[in-house]
């Protein structure tokens, strides 16, 4: 649907997917109506939310029908969510905002003028402030967000250092990374990795544009850390991000790609314990295919796969959990 759009030059376009957070969602929207920069739109797409928020939805829209549209659809995640604001977009640039965080007012106005000061960066980013709800920010720039980096690969192998509203995207970045999958987990890293896999270069705005906000309510990222349902979304997203540095060539014995390795091997131990034998066999299997890995970290893939061949994926992956378990708690003990 994108490609039938008529592209708006300069149009920031902001897309913000919502399940249940009225109150949360004003304050969002409010901080994009605060920007310095003209012109704006915002998608705002409600995951067939149960409380009050379609209402507040109708109320924004209405209040501000220039600037504002919405689109409800079957409950989906924020993966799809973000991929039907996407194809509604007529901006230039695109800004994915959850619904419980906030723009400080002159995120694109700076944002916007990197990216037009250097035409071959295809992302601009800046310092992300850090808060849980009622309590003082975080004194430093969250994660990585104030180290000045010029790719987004290898480094996002070891972790997606920055929160969804911190980086600014060309849209002609986004047409080619392509549609948002169906994952509602680590959904988000797995689409930058998508994004840092066509070599998109950064741009580093060093000042606070933005405020990543905990709370107490409902996350996605919250919930019983070996729920099957959880670790097979979250085996698919690293299986995804591989094949995204393959096609980015990293080299299988780059020290990111040794280390998401090791990522891999915990990961499998994980969804054996939670029961997943297939999924967990797939990710040793990846994991043994990164031929830079250490001959000792190739041996203990391989024993490991052995053992579980014979005793049972779901049997050696709960007696690993457990190891691993019993070593961490020593660790701090020793600590």
């Amino acid at each position: 649907m994108s490609d039938m759009l008529e592209i708006v030059p300069h149009l920031v376009s902001t897309i913000i997917p919502v399940f249940n957070r009225p109150a949360l969602l004003r304050e969002a929207v409010q901080s994009i109506l605060d920007q310095t920069y003209r012109p704006i739109e915002i998608i705002i797409v409600d995951d067939e939310s149960t409380d009050d928020t379609p209402a507040c939805i109708q109320s924004l829209v209405a209040s501000n029908p220039d600037n504002i549209r919405s689109v409800r659809q079957k409950n989906g995640g924020p993966g799809l969510a973000r991929e039907t604001g996407r194809q509604l977009a007529r901006g230039e640039f695109i800004q994915y905002l959850d619904s419980d965080d906030v723009l400080l007012p002159e995120k694109f106005e700076k944002q916007v003028a990197a990216l037009s000061n250097d035409p071959d960066a295809g992302v601009a980013y800046c310092w992300t402030r850090y808060r849980r709800i009622g309590e003082p920010p975080h004194p430093e720039p969250w994660k990585r967000s104030g180290v000045v980096v010029e790719t987004m690969f290898p480094t996002f192998l070891d972790d997606r250092w920055w929160d969804t509203p911190t980086p600014l995207y060309r849209r002609t970045v986004c047409d080619a990374a392509g549609p948002w999958t169906d994952l509602r987990l680590e959904e988000d890293w797995e689409y930058d990795c998508r994004v840092a896999s066509l070599g998109t270069r950064l741009v580093h705005v060093p000042e606070y544009l933005v405020e990543v906000r905990d709370h107490g309510g409902d996350r996605l990222c919250r919930g019983e850390a070996y729920d099957p349902a959880r670790m097979k979304m979250r085996a698919q997203a690293h299986e995804l991000i591989m094949q995204h540095a393959r096609c980015a060539g990293i080299d299988g014995s780059a020290p990111h790609l040794q280390r998401f390795a090791r990522k891999l091997f915990l990961l499998s131990r994980q969804c054996g314990a939670a029961g997943l034998a297939d999924e967990s066999r797939r990710l040793v299997d990846l994991a043994m295919q990164s031929h830079g890995l250490p001959r000792s970290g190739y041996t203990d893939l391989h024993i490991y796969s052995m053992l579980a061949n014979m005793v049972g994926w779901r049997n050696l992956g709960n007696i690993s959990v457990m190891i691993d378990s019993l070593r961490n708690r020593l660790r701090l003990g020793n600590g």
